[in-house]
């Protein structure tokens, strides 16, 4: 217990003393009132769905726990953004005489009593009162609460051991969505579904307590909790040890970028730096899979065919790539910032160079979504718009980051790498993420969808058009603070 008692004042420590903790103090305030219109979001969804599930043949909390398998597959998608895996506080431990199984322990512990696991509980709360209390009263209120938070706990350890495999693997993100669109199908394809039926007989066990229901659950979370110990020790140690660097299959120069000077030369550097590395290239091919994913059940099958799904995947499709490549802008290349400030207006010269190669990554979401264009499911007008939109005014968003982003992120660790994102990056990342999506909406709403189409592919390509005018802007901002950015750079290498 003291040595769990004294890792936690430590991981309070370092969050103190990490370079970003006292930065963007007014970007915190809008994540936190982020948070609160989603609270709010999600209680006014809690009272609504006790209302509207009540009007059937069944009970609401009947009808909700049928469907719990869908609420536990948002949360995992939820997680990706905001959860890291616990295990990028080990390596600071490796070489003290202490197990290295009871430092794990300590970090799946503090996963799981970890605050995220209780957010939904703004969308339970009021609607087990206004379903389950006239019924149940308080005790069935909160053993229906309680167990829920442990099958939150269940998905918590679930993600965390799925979160790790993919970052080994890009095959094994097949495995949540085979078992999430497996119980899916379960519940839909049948007439009568047994899985719907065990779900709402798990949920009355849950309100009144029943031992068995409760033992299978925690026999559950053990489970879970005792493979990703042991995958987790086995990725720590594979990584520490470099088992993997030799394998080199085979060596590209980009030979055809030498016609393009000092700009091609810094194009092969972030391509060697995308699909040499394996914080990069693991990230990257992750995203890709997941929109070939949704492209190819978007295109094959009904999901998806409403306005929203619609908006959702395409823009997501885009952006995700976008985010993806700039969230962390100027943080690998804080591993030889020193060597990039040697010469005139380099940094100028490293951000085209950036612009380009990340416009032209753009083709592969375009190439992915193709099929549905073919198939008829979203106009040729939408997505070249959303990508134009996505090229200019989603890019000039995130590439502000360059000048803020201060922290160095290691080029070749994934596990145990400590990645921390500064209040800026989840804003603007969010923003870049979420807004083109609603302003989509917005502006074919009011104007049409042909004219709103046109009118976003015009902004978008206004943004494309004055580049090196606001790609100046940045460099100069960026060359003002550069030796508060240079320290800090050399700092958080330092720590790493």
């Amino acid at each position: 217990m003291n040595l769990f008692n004294e890792l936690r004042i430590q991981g309070k420590l370092a969050n103190k003393r990490n370079p970003m903790f006292y930065k963007n103090k007014s970007a915190k305030v809008w994540i936190y009132i982020g948070i609160g219109f989603w609270a709010c979001y999600l209680i006014f969804f809690g009272a609504l769905f006790a209302k509207a599930f009540g009007e059937g043949g069944q009970e609401a909390y009947q009808v909700l726990n049928s469907g719990l398998i869908f609420i536990l597959a948002i949360d995992f998608l939820v997680r990706f953004p905001f959860q890291q895996i616990p295990s990028q506080e080990v390596k600071p431990y490796l070489l003290l005489p202490v197990r290295k199984k009871r430092i794990i322990d300590f970090l799946l512990i503090r996963s799981g009593l970890d605050l995220f696991n209780i957010f939904w509980f703004f969308f339970f709360v009021p609607f087990a009162f206004i379903s389950m209390f006239r019924f149940f009263g308080f005790f069935g209120i909160i053993s229906y609460l309680i167990c829920i938070w442990l099958l939150f706990l269940i998905n918590n350890y679930w993600f965390l051991l799925c979160r790790t495999l993919m970052n080994v693997h890009v095959l094994w993100v097949l495995l949540p969505i085979v078992f999430y669109g497996g119980v899916a199908a379960a519940l839909f394809v049948p007439k009568h579904s047994v899985i719907g039926d065990w779900f709402i007989t798990l949920g009355d066990g849950y309100i009144h307590f029943n031992l068995l229901c409760v033992l299978v659950t925690l026999l559950l979370i053990a489970a879970l909790w005792a493979i990703n110990s042991k995958v987790i020790k086995g990725q720590i140690y594979k990584e520490i040890n470099k088992v993997d660097d030799l394998k080199i299959k085979h060596l590209s120069e980009y030979k055809f970028l030498d016609r393009y000077g000092l700009i091609g030369e810094f194009s092969r550097l972030e391509l060697k730096m995308l699909f040499r590395n394996k914080a990069t290239k693991i990230t990257m091919r992750n995203v890709l899979f997941i929109v070939f994913i949704f492209a190819v059940v978007m295109s094959f099958t009904p999901a998806y065919n409403d306005a929203f799904g619609r908006y959702f995947i395409i823009s997501y499709a885009f952006c995700a790539v976008g985010s993806i490549l700039t969230s962390r802008i100027m943080s690998f290349e804080g591993n030889y910032i020193d060597g990039l400030m040697v010469r005139k207006e380099c940094i100028l010269t490293l951000l085209k160079a950036k612009f380009y190669l990340s416009s032209l990554y753009m083709l592969i979401p375009f190439i992915l979504i193709l099929p549905t264009v073919i198939m008829g499911k979203v106009g040729l007008l939408y997505v070249v718009s959303m990508a134009i939109f996505c090229t200019g005014a989603v890019y000039f968003t995130l590439f502000q980051l360059a000048v803020y982003n201060t922290q160095t992120v290691p080029l070749n660790t994934k596990i145990t790498n400590r990645q921390s994102s500064t209040s800026m990056q989840k804003i603007l990342t969010f923003v870049g993420m979420f807004l083109p999506m609603f302003l989509f909406y917005a502006i074919e709403k009011f104007c049409g969808e042909n004219l709103g189409d046109i009118i976003l592919l015009v902004i978008g390509l206004g943004f494309i058009l004055t580049s090196s005018i606001w790609l100046r802007n940045i460099y100069s901002r960026f060359m003002k603070r550069r030796y508060q950015n240079m320290e800090d750079f050399r700092f958080s290498r330092s720590t790493i």
